[in-house]
């Protein structure tokens, strides 16, 4: 796409976006959202940019080798969590039983394990979303 126009409210946009997602992921268990919605945001900016300045840039950004690892990652922090629950506390992604403070509610670390466990969801959706992009994009040319 060469429309100038386009390119610069893409470049103004997308850094707000992206902080907004991690704002989403981040308060996911004290407001709506987390790291479904917040990840979707975060993947589609990237889609964006990809859409916007082309393939060759948005590999640079965001190679389809890095999303892979992220969706790993991403599902390693999720299932470390969990066992994390299961060997303090007896059963899979337990919270309170493991021994992790519950704290003040509406407070940002006043979550226990829901906070790590929002940002592995948001890893995984966000990379998930842009491999499938990658997967499709590479497909058309």
């Amino acid at each position: 796409m060469n429309d100038v126009i386009v390119k610069t409210i893409t470049r103004i946009i997308i850094p707000f976006a992206q902080v907004y997602g991690i704002f989403i992921i981040l308060h996911g268990h004290i407001s709506p959202g987390g790291g479904f919605s917040g990840g979707a945001l975060i993947g589609s900016t990237l889609i964006l940019y990809t859409l916007v300045f082309g393939l060759k840039k948005g590999e640079k950004k965001f190679s389809h080798k890095t999303s892979e690892f992220s969706e790993s990652g991403g599902i390693f922090i999720y299932v470390f969590v969990g066992l994390i629950g299961l060997i303090f506390g007896g059963s899979f992604l337990t919270n309170i039983a493991a021994g992790f403070p519950i704290g003040t509610p509406g407070e940002i670390l006043s979550g226990g394990m829901i906070p790590i466990i929002m940002v592995g969801i948001g890893i995984k959706v966000a990379s998930t979303m842009i491999s499938l992009f990658h997967i499709l994009i590479e497909e058309e040319i």
